[in-house]
């Protein structure tokens, strides 16, 4: 017998670990400074790549990548190549919304 879409998830445990509450709202933003978007990359972001999927996106949505110095050019190369890449700002000027990322 099947058991109906209410029954699965019956007494599974949160998505968090025990003992550690999920901060309210969950689009709270971070204290932290932004870090590089690039993989395996820790440095501090100084550049915002804004870019958007044309076939998934609207034309006024724009998402975010955060890139240092370093990885500033391929980060852009990478979405430029694709057609996603819309501007290149610095993080200071970025004025996009907790939404756009």
């Amino acid at each position: 017998m099947a058991r109906r879409r209410s029954e699965r998830g019956a007494g599974r445990l949160p998505p968090w670990l025990p003992g550690i509450a999920p901060r309210w709202p969950m689009t709270t933003p971070p204290t932290d400074p932004p870090i590089c978007s690039a993989k395996g990359c820790r440095a501090e972001a100084v550049w915002v790549h804004a870019w958007n999927n044309p076939k998934i996106h609207t034309p006024d949505r724009r998402k975010a990548w955060a890139a240092c110095d370093d990885h500033r050019e391929t980060l852009g190369a990478f979405l430029a190549a694709r057609g996603f890449l819309r501007e290149t700002v610095p993080l200071a000027g970025w004025e996009g919304s907790a939404a756009d990322r």
